[in-house]
């Protein structure tokens, strides 16, 4: 039995691929619990190892360092009480919603006649009675992922994970099943203990979830947890909503140092390479421009949303803007700064004058300036940075880390990039 309600406990929990200087964590050191009756969610940016530790908590993947308990016990292997809904449909084209359903069942030895017996009902409560035998062909998006659900209810899982379940889905199915969900967990019309949500989407989150564990990365791990002790049915244009709202987004982004430099270990130097935030110039220009016309301190939800951002693209914008010495951060609040006012108000000339000043300093930019300035004519092919770059990095990460500072470099004029030879060398 869960000692205290605790239904899964992760103790020390680390996932890393590779090893000695080749080795990346995708999760150090994570720590949590859920009990019976919660439904929690786990928030963060890309990257950070969220599914990564769903499939650790599910067994599907073992984890490299710590341990998972299950009601006390430690998990070997597939676990038999939690299944994933996948954001992608994950459905077998070629058989009926009826038939979908049913998979599950049929692994586990369910007869015949009590497997369909389950399907229909399951099939009922999710609102598809009267498709059973459609095809996934014939469904809207939201149709399908509700049969993924129905699938994933069907074997009565005491845990049900969800891996972004509604991020594939149009803006308005998404909420309709959100919402459809919440009933059927708020009702207890499903036999499912605790919900385990996996979302880099904060007003999502804050709609559904008792309680948000929030997570950063390189390497991914827990930084913060928040309650939400907001009675359900929850409305977004409420004011104690969009407090929560503000809270959870100050926990993402936490606060500006007091005294913000971009100091740090570029690649090949003794520590771990500073990382350059994913942030293209054209999204920071329009964030400080956008806080230029505010004139004042705002809320980080509001500007997230007057830009149309995700927060996997509004996160590491505003992280670039902080390094550049363009905004603060506090209390989930984004104030501009002197620079950034002056950044917003002056010439384009003016503007690239700043922001070479500020990326000479940053370590990877410094890095490939110096290498530059040693190379013969000044120039390098771009598969030495990567190669390098990749020392420290995954290679997806490796070739992001270099188009990011291409792209920074080149806005800057500290050095230029030659697409016929793939090669970088400074200006004359």
């Amino acid at each position: 039995m869960a000692q205290n309600g605790v239904l899964l406990e992760l103790r020390g929990v680390g996932k890393f691929y590779g090893r000695g200087e080749r080795r990346i964590d995708a999760v150090a050191n994570v720590n949590f619990v859920i009990r019976e009756g919660e439904f929690v969610a786990l928030l963060g940016p890309s990257g950070c190892g969220k599914s990564t530790l769903l499939r650790i908590i599910t067994g599907l993947a073992p984890a490299s360092a710590g341990e998972v308990l299950y009601r006390g016990e430690p998990l070997r292997g597939v676990n038999p009480h939690a299944t994933i809904v996948f954001q992608t449909f994950a459905l077998y084209p070629w058989l009926t919603v009826q038939a979908n359903v049913e998979v599950a069942l049929k692994a586990r030895g369910v007869p015949p006649d009590a497997r369909r017996e389950r399907a229909l009902k399951l099939i009922d409560l999710v609102g598809l009675d009267g498709f059973e035998s459609a095809y996934p062909r014939e469904l809207s998006g939201g149709m399908r992922q509700k049969v993924g659900f129905a699938r994933a209810l069907a074997v009565e899982p005491e845990l049900l994970c969800l891996d972004e379940p509604f991020s594939a889905l149009d803006v308005l199915s998404a909420e309709a099943l959100r919402g459809e969900l919440m009933e059927l967990w708020t009702s207890r019309a499903m036999p499912t203990r605790a919900i385990l949500l996996v979302t880099h989407n904060i007003e999502e989150a804050v709609f559904m979830a008792d309680r948000i564990i929030v997570m950063d990365k390189d390497p991914g791990r827990v930084i913060n947890e928040v309650e939400v002790t907001l009675p359900h049915p929850r409305h977004r244009k409420d004011l104690r909503f969009l407090a929560m709202v503000d809270r959870v987004y100050a926990a993402v982004a936490g606060e500006t140092p007091k005294d913000v430099t971009m100091l740090g270990v570029a690649p090949d130097e003794a520590g771990k390479t500073e990382m350059l935030p994913h942030a293209p110039i054209n999204a920071i220009a329009g964030l400080v421009e956008h806080l230029a016309e505010e004139g004042k301190r705002v809320d980080m939800y509001r500007v997230g949303d007057d830009l149309g951002m995700e927060l996997d693209d509004f996160l590491p914008t505003v992280e670039a803007a902080e390094l550049l010495g363009f905004v603060t951060v506090q209390e989930g609040d984004i104030t501009l700064t002197p620079l950034g006012q002056t950044f917003a108000g002056t010439t384009i000339i003016a503007r690239k004058e700043i922001f070479a000043q500020r990326i000479r300093h940053q370590p990877t930019i410094r890095w490939i300036i110096e290498e530059l300035q040693a190379a013969e004519e000044h120039r390098l092919a771009e598969e030495f940075f990567l190669e390098t770059l990749q020392r420290h990095f995954t290679p997806d990460e490796a070739e992001r880390q270099l188009d990011i500072a291409i792209n920074w470099g080149r806005y800057a004029e500290v050095f230029e990039f030659d697409d016929d030879r793939d090669e970088l060398y400074l200006p004359i």
